[in-house]
């Protein structure tokens, strides 16, 4: 089970940091990614970022790029996005993912098998 917080209503160029808990199964101790996607209003879900359990390796979309950075902390099983310089458009629900590792990083939500709840974030002009 995957558990998302952290969402809120900031202002442009402000910092917000989401959280993804992970419960029922230790992640650290497979190889899986965990992954962030949002989805804006009227639009579809889209990749944010993803990183390796094992070894932390990351991978964003060009979008984010220098503002997002995802970490984990494999002693509270917990994936973290922060997230800096926020624009209006960052507005959306964001959702944390899980995946079996692979060789190539995957941007397709449906290749994720595990899926938390959402949570709002709301970035005004």
């Amino acid at each position: 089970q995957l558990q998302a917080s952290g969402g809120g209503l900031v202002q442009a160029g402000d910092s917000l940091r989401l959280s993804c808990a992970a419960s029922g199964r230790t992640f650290s101790r497979y190889r899986m990614e965990m992954g962030w996607f949002r989805q804006a209003p009227g639009k579809e879900r889209e990749f944010v970022a993803v990183t390796n359990w094992s070894d932390g390796n990351t991978y964003y979309a060009g979008s984010v790029k220098g503002r997002f950075t995802i970490s984990r902390d494999s002693a509270k099983n917990t994936v973290y996005l922060q997230m800096n310089s926020l624009k209006p458009e960052d507005t959306g629900v964001y959702y944390c993912a899980a995946k079996w590792y692979s060789m190539r990083w995957s941007t397709e939500s449906g290749m994720y098998a595990y899926w938390g709840q959402g949570t709002l974030v709301t970035v005004s002009s």
